[in-house]
């Protein structure tokens, strides 16, 4: 049956295309040529790669920071991110873009009114209430691109009655059955090893942590206005079932696939239709000998219900919460602070901040820069260093 998407190209702008999601992104483009339109790309600095994407995709509008004239700019237009995801040929924005650098762009996209894949969790955490009210304002879609998220649109898809209980899973990380003591002396090199799924760094350490699941626990309370005691968290070793649902009647839902991050994006870019996909291998059941859940363990990991609780205070709390983990993580990945260390630098900053109950966009950047200077300053002083 033949529908629209096969007639007419959706034209794409992906913020953050040099990034793990972007690439993969990428990747769908690259599968669906006819469905599909790259007309703008931004990335950081890693100007490289984005100068052989814009070889590849012939974008209309790019942006990288710093970087304009190491580009091959031919007939490319540079723009503002703001500027690009608000031009009228732009059909959907990619938000693949990490931590606060995507609150601004996406807020500009959703006064567009445009079709948006979010893949950028920070800027739900940050600012959840002002984004979805100016969603619902201005007409734009939100499409979820974590694949927990997009296993809870999936199964909530058609349904008349809304969810009395969601239930995201999570794979427990590398270290799920370390001791507390074992925690103390775990690498760098040990921690970017995720068993399951190939993200980027900040997120493979997240996960370690129990982090971001509980900044997808925000990312949840907001997208479908799940009270925060209605959002279980179950672990999940095999990440075969990407999240659950359950039901007034108790049915619960469940969207299974293996753990490739394809599937979501795909399925933001395609919705309400399914397309082709043989680049992601299919799950066998005959194959899957078991599959097991368990309780998270908050003590050895107290990142989860410090990311909990700070939704739950909200204001500027989920802000500089998100903030301050940005900050240790980098530390961590520089070697200048230790795994363990890292719940305890984000409840120090907490602990420094004077929490804003209905902060405006500006209260929320200043947050989110004053947690940031914290986080350092703290570090620094505390001597909180290998």
């Amino acid at each position: 049956m033949l529908n629209m998407t096969d007639l007419t190209p959706q034209k794409l702008v992906i913020l953050g295309s040099t990034g793990s999601i972007g690439r993969q992104t990428l990747d769908v483009v690259r599968m669906h040529p006819r469905r599909l339109q790259v007309v703008g790309l931004s990335a950081g600095h890693n100007f490289k790669l984005l100068a052989e994407q814009i070889a590849e995709f012939r974008p209309r509008f790019i942006f990288c920071q710093g970087a304009q004239a190491h580009l091959p700019l031919g007939d490319c237009e540079f723009l503002t991110m703001e500027e690009m995801v608000a031009q009228n040929d732009v059909d959907i924005v990619v938000a693949a873009l990490s931590g606060a650098s995507g609150l601004l762009p996406l807020l500009s996209a959703i006064k567009a009114g445009k079709i948006i894949a979010l893949a950028n969790k920070e800027a739900l955490v940050m600012a959840g209430d002002i984004v979805m009210s100016l969603a619902r304002k201005h007409n734009a879609q939100i499409r979820p691109v974590d694949s927990e998220h997009s296993a809870i649109w999936q199964c909530i898809s058609g349904e008349k009655s809304e969810p009395s209980r969601i239930i995201l899973t999570a794979s427990g990380g590398p270290f799920r059955e370390y001791s507390l003591a074992d925690l103390q002396e775990v690498s760098v090199e040990q921690t970017l090893k995720h068993p399951s799924w190939a993200m980027g760094q900040r997120v493979t350490v997240d996960s370690a942590t129990l982090m971001n699941k509980g900044l997808e626990v925000i990312e949840a309370h907001w997208l479908f206005g799940t009270p925060f005691d209605h959002i279980d968290v179950l672990i999940h070793p095999q990440s075969i079932i990407h999240s659950m649902v359950e039901f007034t009647d108790g049915s619960i839902k469940a969207q299974l696939g293996m753990p490739y991050m394809h599937l979501p994006i795909q399925y933001a870019l395609s919705h309400p239709y399914r397309w082709d996909n043989h680049s992601t291998p299919r799950l066998d059941f005959a194959k899957i000998s078991h599959l097991a859940f368990e309780q998270p363990d908050m003590m050895r990991f107290p990142c989860l219900k410090i990311a909990i609780e700070a939704g739950k205070e909200g204001g500027t709390c989920p802000t500089v919460m998100c903030a301050a983990d940005e900050i240790a993580v980098k530390l961590f990945l520089s070697g200048d602070i230790k795994f363990h260390q890292i719940p305890l630098l984000v409840e120090k900053v907490l602990a420094q901040h004077r929490r804003i109950a209905q902060p405006s966009i500006e209260e929320i950047i200043n947050a989110d820069a004053e947690a940031r200077i914290s986080a350092h300053e703290i570090a620094k002083e505390e001597k909180l260093h290998c």
